[in-house]
């Protein structure tokens, strides 16, 4: 009944969207329309639902926090895909918000990564879009907030960080969360002409890879105090990922040579010892550090982000391979599961988080190859994801992507990055692609 009902809704959408478009509308224009009204949709059910908090419940229409006191994570979060998609009002109304009623002065801890991506990312490119200088003065004033997180040992960030007091906790980190703040305070540095925010993060992400292994990798997770590793484990994804990425796309935005130098250095360790081929395909396995001896053939739905790194920086035909092994398990399942053995075929996780890192991919090896088979994909994607994430108001997490089971939750980067993503695809808003900008990890773009 409840695919039906999805079915019903995805039709009378395509009648609006035909109905509101351009006399002899392309396909391209078509499948745009669509995700903008999916992305409006949504918008409006966390304004009604959950206006004044970080998330939005989507099945009970309900609300819920962070942290103590919401830090608007969802509005700030969503305004860059606002502005993609010429959503003017609803932009309007999201900065009024952050300069109006937006105040970071909470005696509360936050998780000083989580945060620099969504907030303090969403708030950088806020005042890139609009030049408004009290936006600029939120920026900063939340940068200045997450600086102390830095004053560690070895420069890497704290896990978590007090807005009010300074104070921090959590000495123990993964590569993630300590190397990936390189655009987000390195714009803040551009933006303010300040260089503080851009050195700080550059020695977090040189402090990860100056204390790597003899043969190049790195591990998990760190001490970021002794700078001692806590584990031996190496790959490209989950808990590491956006290390990789902010290396290269560090290099892109700043032209710093010693970022360029540790990607160059990282991707010849990763592509000898990581790189992992099964029946005829490609996968990144988890080794380790210090022998590149293979320990797992497991990957997360987070690794699928690799296809669209490896694409920015030339290396077209791994990227099209790993991009068509994450397609074939999205196939498999209708969806993604969170967690897989590829060697042993088996489900580890099975939850999908509405997660966007396939779709990035698809879009960044179309805007590079143009073959038509990669927006196929997203056009898959985007249809299987309104036939069972698609709640009466919004869209939802997955439980099991067996059973299709529904939960109660829409996170915060499907408005940022996934509906960005699609729409991208089948759009061609001035000046947003990959020849102009960079993306964060968070998909918010940023202008070479």
């Amino acid at each position: 009944m409840i695919k039906i009902l999805t079915q019903i809704a995805f039709i009378t959408l395509l009648i609006v969207s035909c109905q509101q478009a351009p006399k002899n509308p392309s396909r391209d224009q078509l499948m745009a329309g669509q995700i903008k009204s999916e992305f409006l949709r949504s918008w409006n059910a966390y304004k009604t639902y959950a206006w004044g908090h970080d998330v939005l419940l989507p099945v009970s229409k309900g609300h819920m926090d962070w942290y103590e006191h919401s830090l608007g994570i969802s509005p700030i979060d969503a305004y860059s895909t606002m502005k993609v998609m010429g959503l003017e009002q609803e932009a309007e109304e999201v900065q009024r918000y952050v300069i109006d009623s937006l105040d970071f002065d909470k005696d509360q801890f936050v998780k000083t990564f989580e945060v620099n991506i969504r907030v303090l990312g969403g708030l950088v490119a806020m005042y890139q879009f609009t030049g408004d200088k009290k936006v600029l003065e939120k920026a900063e004033d939340f940068g200045k907030r997450l600086l102390p997180a830095y004053n560690t040992g070895t420069g890497i960030p704290a896990y978590w960080v007090n807005l009010k007091t300074g104070q921090t906790r959590g000495d123990t980190v993964n590569m993630a969360e300590g190397g990936s703040s390189l655009i987000e305070m390195g714009m803040l540095s551009r933006f303010t002409g300040n260089p503080i925010y851009l050195e700080k993060a550059k020695k977090a992400s040189l402090a990860i890879y100056d204390r790597r292994s003899a043969i190049g990798l790195i591990g998990e997770s760190i001490n970021v105090q002794t700078g001692r590793w806590t584990d031996s484990i190496s790959h490209i994804g989950c808990c590491i990922d956006s290390y990789y990425e902010y290396l290269y796309k560090g290099w892109l935005l700043f032209q710093d040579e010693e970022l360029k130098n540790a990607w160059d250095q990282s991707i010849v360790s990763i592509q000898k010892y990581i790189a992992d081929e099964v029946d005829s395909n490609l996968w990144y396995s988890q080794v380790d550090m210090n022998t590149g001896t293979r320990i797992k053939q497991v990957v997360t739905l987070y690794d699928a982000y690799f296809p669209a790194v490896l694409a920015i920086s030339g290396d077209l035909e791994s990227a099209a391979r790993y991009q068509d092994s994450w397609n074939s398990l999205w196939l498999k399942y209708g969806l993604e599961p969170m967690v897989y053995d590829y060697g042993k075929k088996e489900i580890l996780h099975p939850a999908y988080n509405l997660n966007p890192e396939i779709i990035e991919s698809a879009y960044y090896l179309y805007h590079f190859t143009g073959e038509e088979k990669y927006k196929e994909m997203a056009s898959q994607y985007f249809h299987d994801i309104m036939a069972y994430c698609r709640t009466d108001v919004a869209f939802a997490n997955i439980k099991d992507v067996r059973t299709k089971e529904q939960k109660d939750h829409m996170e915060t980067f499907f408005l940022a990055e996934t509906m960005k993503y699609l729409y991208l695809v089948f759009a061609d808003p001035e000046g947003i692609n990959p020849d102009a900008c960079v993306f964060s990890t968070e998909a918010h773009p940023f202008w070479k």
